[in-house]
């Protein structure tokens, strides 16, 4: 990867509204039942290189301020840099490349959601509400992904490439 002034700033530009999407919308992007809105972003490494930096920068900011536990800080943001990844080598294909944030999150995110914020101290692991968790943050990012990510994706692909590269 290159990096460019406009690239770093590019960059920079994803993980700041990243972060300020995941803040001002907290009630909905921590907890059990998980709706970020700032996961329609995961849809630009199909149009720039400099998404998969700026979102997983954007993620780890985004959990660390919005005092996530360690492990959601660190397995999120593995989620969301994996996804970022595979989105861009799949960005030729729009259904696969935006199915891999859903995916990732539901099997990455999904269990640690379970394990930081659902289950009791004590109690015994449940795979149905682990597998529920699963599902729960995979539809939240299927839904954002799906509708706000893909109108997104229309509105910037008519940008000229000088913007996007």
């Amino acid at each position: 990867m290159r990096f460019s002034t406009r690239s770093l700033a590019r960059a920079a530009i994803i993980a700041a509204l990243y972060i300020a999407l995941t803040l001002l919308l907290q009630p909905i992007s921590f907890g059990p039942v998980q709706f970020r809105v700032s996961e329609a972003l995961t849809i630009l490494p199909i149009l720039t290189l400099d998404a998969v930096p700026g979102l997983t920068v954007g993620c780890v900011l985004a959990n660390l301020l919005g005092g996530a536990p360690w492990y959601d800080v660190f397995f999120g943001s593995l989620a969301t840099l994996l996804a970022a990844l595979l989105t861009r080598k799949f960005r030729n294909n729009f259904p696969l490349a935006a199915s891999m944030p859903v995916l990732l999150n539901g099997l990455i995110t999904g269990p640690v959601v379970y394990f930081a914020y659902m289950l009791i101290p004590g109690d015994p692991a449940s795979i149905p509400a682990l597998l529920g968790c699963m599902g729960s943050v995979a539809l939240g990012e299927l839904a954002v992904v799906g509708i706000l990510g893909t109108a997104l994706w229309y509105a910037l692909k008519k940008l000229p490439r000088v913007f996007l590269s």
